[in-house]
């Protein structure tokens, strides 16, 4: 039973993870030229650099999305988190194990923009799990 569940567990990461690679479709001077742009839409607020000063690098304009989608979800989150948790600490003070707990999920838009950040530097343009089909920028 043991060994089912993770199987299914495995198989259920290795789906969530697996998403499009795209970098096919890129030029690869584009991508060689951009990197750096695109490296730094994964640095939150940094992500309007590479949308003003690479408007023309599909590559840069690729990795800005997946950067905004990232920033805003996270600071949506966040946004969230801060209400939930004067919520919980107005219940109790008890229950402030629970908002720590809370705040460490928050490693995981740290773990997107790693990935993203490898992407980029290897210069390709795959989605990130789970945010990587919204689409803001064209």
């Amino acid at each position: 039973m043991e060994n089912q569940n993770q199987q299914s567990f495995e198989q259920k990461f290795n789906a969530a993870t697996n998403t499009a690679d795209t970098t096919s479709e890129f030029d690869p001077n584009d991508i060689n030229q951009n990197k750096i742009m695109a490296i730094l839409a994964y640095f939150g607020i940094l992500v309007v650099i590479p949308i003003f000063a690479a408007k023309e690098s599909k590559f840069a304009r690729f990795h800005a999305n997946q950067g905004l989608v990232l920033f805003i979800a996270s600071v949506a989150y966040w946004i969230m988190l801060e209400i939930i948790k004067s919520i919980i600490v107005s219940i109790s003070t008890g229950l402030l194990l629970i908002t720590t707990i809370l705040g460490l999920t928050y490693l995981v838009f740290m773990v997107l923009g790693i990935m993203g950040i490898v992407n980029a530097a290897t210069g390709k343009a795959k989605e990130l799990p789970i945010i990587g089909k919204f689409s803001l920028l064209k």
